[in-house]
């Protein structure tokens, strides 16, 4: 629960700790190995751990009820990334534990809360149980075309103010990307060693399609590969050795772009 680097968020907050990895995006999960390190350091929340096979050291899926009202400490307007470090609709949150997050944010409207999900089919099924504060915006993330069902899904949910699309990390051109009724698109390439590289086309794509379906796009990094290519920071992130077609930063609802 602190202040972050994300380029979209100003605080993360993780009501619970822990995942699985589920797809190619997962395969370099900065999580996993952050916490690796926590529970080497002694945290408390990074000591249960998860399956070797899709899980690690420290990051066994664990909730963390005693950070419930975090939020309400918080008293400046915040855009809060939950769950940075967990998924919210992994198979193992209990629905009762999820609207209990829901009602957090009901109870704070000063904040945002984006919440980001790679269980869309989970999060679709679910929805109408929950009831949904206009504050909270859902995502999914989706880092090839062989999970493009994750749109449709998160489409479905008609409950949410605002619904946006993760394409970080960009493995791959994302065609056939429907972003009807999809208010906002977040692009980046993978951060860390050993980084699969992002193609400009890519996001220049994504960027055309917003275009067409006014949705807002939010090009976050260009990622280590192209770092290293252009001698840049060690993410990307800094846009100023971008080209200039790429520097867009735009949040949905009219939102102006925002410079970092």
């Amino acid at each position: 629960m602190a202040d972050t680097s994300i380029e979209w968020a100003t605080k993360v907050w993780n009501p619970s700790t822990g995942c699985d990895r589920v797809s190619p995006g997962c395969h370099k999960c900065y999580a996993l190995t952050m916490a690796r390190r926590l529970k080497a350091m002694g945290s408390a929340k990074y000591q249960v751990d998860g399956d070797p096979r899709t899980s690690g050291p420290g990051f066994g899926l664990t909730l963390h009820p005693d950070t419930l009202t975090t939020p309400h400490g918080w008293h400046q307007p915040e855009r809060i990334f939950v769950n940075s470090m967990s998924d919210l609709f992994h198979a193992r949150v209990p629905l009762e534990f999820v609207q209990r997050v829901f009602e957090t944010a009901a109870a704070t409207p000063q904040h945002t809360y984006m919440v980001l999900t790679k269980r869309a089919r989970r999060l679709s099924r679910v929805a109408s149980r929950l009831e949904w504060p206009e504050n909270l915006w859902i995502g999914v993330s989706v880092e090839s075309a062989d999970y493009l069902d994750r749109v449709d899904d998160l489409r479905a949910v008609d409950q949410a103010a605002v619904r946006f699309v993760s394409a970080e990390p960009l493995l791959g051109p994302l065609d056939g990307l429907d972003l009807s009724w999809i208010d906002w698109l977040i692009a980046g390439g993978e951060s860390g060693p050993g980084a699969r590289p992002l193609a400009l086309e890519w996001v220049r794509d994504l960027i055309a399609r917003c275009d067409r379906w006014g949705t807002a796009p939010f090009v976050k990094q260009l990622g280590a590969a192209w770092a290293k290519q252009h001698g840049a920071d060690s993410k990307g992130g800094d846009w100023s050795y971008w080209p200039a077609d790429l520097r867009v930063r735009e949040y949905p609802l009219g939102a102006e772009a925002v410079t970092r």
